[in-house]
């Protein structure tokens, strides 16, 4: 319920006041665990890939924003969980894999942090792991524009990455080579998306 009126309400103010626009919803299955891995330029992104869908978007968020009253618990509510700071937990990946197992959507940011110059970086294995050990769907996301007041933002949902050889031949170095392309289906998103 509140999550609903979340989205509904952040869907239009996205749309008024940074012009959001979002291409290739049909990508991202109606059902079953989809891991949706986005390139990240702010705070503001998070909601950006998750309020153009019909379905619910988790994300992990910092744990100490769930120790402050309210907004901890609105932050569940909206489907969020906490991660520590220095890297992800034991608890934040099991939960991570209990829902992806689940059929939930996950949203994460391969690269970790934001990219100060738009360009996008190098991704870090969590989001490959994940989805090698859940059998999730991996859609990339590839988020244009700078979130300056009515100039447009633009969200492109790519077709699912296939990782199928690394789950068949999961060796030492299966989460590094899937990471590579999970971020190159990024970068290709983008660059042809412009």
């Amino acid at each position: 319920m509140i999550y609903n009126f979340g989205r509904g309400l952040l869907r239009v103010l996205y749309k008024l006041l940074f012009r959001l626009e979002g291409h290739g919803l049909h990508h991202v299955p109606r059902e079953g665990g989809v891991l949706l891995c986005s390139n990240h330029i702010s705070n503001f992104d998070p909601p950006t890939i998750g309020i153009l869908l019909k379905r619910k978007v988790h994300f992990m968020a910092k744990a100490e924003l769930f120790n402050i009253p309210v907004l901890g618990w609105l932050f569940r509510e909206l489907g969020a969980f906490p991660v520590k700071r220095g890297g992800v937990s034991k608890e934040s990946i099991k939960t991570t894999l209990k829902l992806l197992r689940g059929g939930e959507i996950i949203g994460i940011f391969p690269e970790g942090t934001r990219s100060r110059t738009g360009e996008i970086g190098e991704g870090n294995k969590g989001a490959a792991t994940f989805a090698l050990r859940s059998d999730a769907v991996v859609i990339p996301v590839a988020i244009m524009g700078s979130y300056k007041l009515f100039r447009k933002m633009k969200v492109v949902y790519g077709p699912p990455v296939d990782l199928d050889e690394f789950r068949e031949n999961p060796g030492t170095d299966a989460a590094e080579l899937a990471t590579a392309r999970i971020m190159s289906e990024i970068v290709k998103l983008k660059s042809n998306n412009r």
